[in-house]
């Protein structure tokens, strides 16, 4: 296992120097996504869930947002952050890391349908972007809790988080109210 947790070290390094501006945001986010799902799952053991997995892939969910123009977060890239999800999934297949790298696609907020993406003419790939293994789904719930702003250490309460989410949609507070049910 350690040798697995090197080569995470290794691919998050590859990608953040220690001097790129989002180095710290993003491994203060990332250890707090990881923290708040590992407690999860340790909850709940009848999830199942994959602990070593989801420790590595918590930690690598935001691997895409340096390609992103996100500057508030030191982030300087062409695309939109909306893109940092399937850039991500991009980066960690080449490393070959599938797995993880569908983690990064399925992400963001509660997900995102095709069919939502056509609707809001997305710069996204038209396909579903969806969590579905319950790694997947503890990692984007856990997600929802935390910002990279200027609170970035400041865990969210879910009523802020379903606050956030209903400019999405009742859709979407319905499957974070899912997901506390599940998890908290």
């Amino acid at each position: 296992m350690e040798g697995k947790k090197d080569a995470i070290l290794q691919i998050f390094d590859k990608y953040y120097s220690t001097i790129h501006p989002a180095h710290e945001l993003l491994i203060i986010h990332s250890q707090l996504v990881r923290d708040k799902c590992l407690r999860i799952a340790s909850n709940h053991p009848e999830l199942h869930a994959d602990d070593s997995f989801i420790e590595e892939a918590s930690m690598l969910h935001d691997i895409g947002i340096f390609l992103t123009d996100a500057p508030s977060i030191g982030c300087h890239g062409q695309y939109p952050y909306i893109c940092h999800g399937y850039l991500g999934r991009e980066i960690l297949e080449k490393e070959g890391l599938p797995r993880h790298a569908l983690v990064c696609e399925r992400h963001t907020g509660t997900g995102l349908t095709v069919k939502e993406i056509k609707k809001q003419q997305l710069p996204l790939p038209q396909r579903d972007m969806v969590p579905r293994s319950i790694e997947e789904q503890i990692i984007c719930f856990a997600d929802t809790f935390y910002s990279k702003g200027k609170d970035l250490k400041k865990e969210k309460s879910p009523d802020q988080v379903r606050k956030a989410l209903q400019k999405f949609g009742e859709d979407k507070v319905k499957i974070f109210n899912l997901w506390c049910e599940m998890f908290l």
